[in-house]
């Protein structure tokens, strides 16, 4: 569990242009069909807001709890061996929910899957950034890290956009709400198939990636519970655990409603866009936007520090929340308008989201600060997590309106929590360490 240095020599090595860049597309896929796909799929065929949100937010578990079975993935076999059974495992998932969306209990059995999806994908995650670390040296680790980051962020236009317009014009053309969602799931199974057979090729075997004996299993242990206890020891982690809890409430609420609203008809309170526009306004629009205000918000924390920007961020992941209030409210026709509001909601997401991210790298830093950030991690999707469940009913209960309402209303706690944490002032500067 403690941190270790990237190898320098590697067997097989081959350029990590061959493997990073589809690693890290192949990691973001299976997240975007799990916590996004899903939502807009189960919307689509019926399913009401209360159920498609509270069930689906139950499919952010597996991240919560990842960092419990982490040392495992450790132990047991390679990071490359993980890396590969893991696509095989989201292959055969993926094959699995084209071929129960057509079934009389599709609700049940594709989440179902969806659950075994989910921890392929949380397994994958580890696996592929401990093979990123073994797999590269420290220098080539810093020049690659803008790379993996933009191919995630690519998957993220392909899962939410794409993908979800071509089930939206498959569904057209055939006249049907299933084809173009099992089509989906077809080619991310045959896609997943030939990555598990891509990267059996193109990863490398670096040294430091060996089957760890099993004589270290007690000493594995031991760090793991001395990981934990040096966690919930740390200097006002009461605080810190309010502040990854509660920062992002309003957004987790609105992130399982978004395209509910989008969807729905004006007599339910909803925009009445097809699937093929929320595709364009949450995929493509809103993913550029997210983008966009997550470089600006590293650039200004990187001039000026966390601490300078911490409640500038909140007030941008609070105010933006208005945007959505006044589509509830104005239902506009225009879809520049709604495309605009949805565009200005991400990017404040996505500037706002900058001093949560560099917040929890501050928190982990110390002796297990790999450890304690996958910990981190984990809060953070607890905290996705429990407000998404019950956002749905909320939406259900209260119409859109009263909803987006109540979403402002939880912005109290965004900003309010931001005034109870301490941040050395020098970390996040240019030339600072923390």
């Amino acid at each position: 569990m403690t941190d270790r240095k990237a190898p320098t020599e590697t067997t097989g090595r081959r350029s990590p242009w061959w493997w990073v860049p589809t690693l890290y597309f192949a990691e973001g896929l299976p997240y975007m069909a799990v916590m996004i796909i899903s939502g807009i799929m189960y919307k689509c065929l019926g399913i009401s807001n209360t159920q498609l949100a509270f069930y689906t937010s139950w499919l952010y578990l597996p991240w919560v709890i990842k960092p419990f079975w982490s040392p495992f993935v450790d132990i047991l076999r390679t990071k490359r061996w993980w890396v590969i059974t893991m696509q095989w495992v989201i292959a055969i998932a993926m094959a699995l929910i084209a071929f129960t969306i057509p079934a009389g209990s599709f609700f049940q059995m594709t989440l179902a899957v969806f659950w075994i999806m989910a921890f392929a994908s949380a397994t994958h995650d580890i696996a592929a950034d401990g093979f990123y670390m073994l797999g590269l040296t420290e220098h080539a680790q810093s020049m690659f890290v803008g790379i993996r980051s933009l191919f995630y962020r690519i998957s993220m236009v392909v899962g939410q956009g794409a993908l979800v317009v071509l089930a939206a014009k498959v569904n057209d053309h055939t006249d049907s709400l299933t084809y173009g969602w099992i089509l989906v799931f077809a080619v991310l199974s045959i896609f997943f198939l030939g990555m598990a057979l891509y990267h059996t090729w193109a990863l490398p075997r670096p040294d430091a990636d060996h089957n760890r004996s099993t004589n270290s299993m007690r000493q594995t242990l031991s760090e793991f519970a001395e990981t934990f206890i040096a966690f919930f020891t740390k200097p006002q982690i009461i605080v810190a655990l309010l502040f990854m809890l509660l920062y992002r409430l309003p957004e987790a609420q609105l992130v399982k409603m978004i395209p509910p609203f989008l969807l729905d008809t004006p007599e339910h309170g909803g925009l009445g866009l097809s699937a093929d526009q929320v595709g364009w306004a949450y995929g493509t629009v809103g993913v550029i936007g997210l983008m966009l205000g997550g470089i600006i918000g590293g650039l200004c924390a990187a001039r000026n520090g966390l601490k300078a920007w911490l409640h500038p961020m909140a007030w941008s992941m609070s105010l933006t929340c208005l945007t959505f209030v006044y589509l509830a409210f104005a239902r506009p026709s225009a879809l520049w308008e709604i495309y605009a509001c949805v565009f200005v909601e991400q990017f404040g997401y996505g500037f706002g989201f900058t001093a949560y991210m560099l917040y929890l790298i501050y928190f982990s830093v110390g002796r297990f600060k790999t450890a304690h950030y996958s910990i981190c991690t984990g809060f953070m999707a607890l905290g996705m997590m429990l407000p998404g469940m019950f956002s749905g009913w909320i939406a259900d209960t209260y119409h859109y309106t009263g909803f987006f309402i109540w979403c402002m209303i939880c912005c109290v706690a965004t900003i309010g929590v931001c005034y109870l944490i301490k941040v050395s002032p020098s970390f996040g500067k240019k030339d600072q360490n923390p």
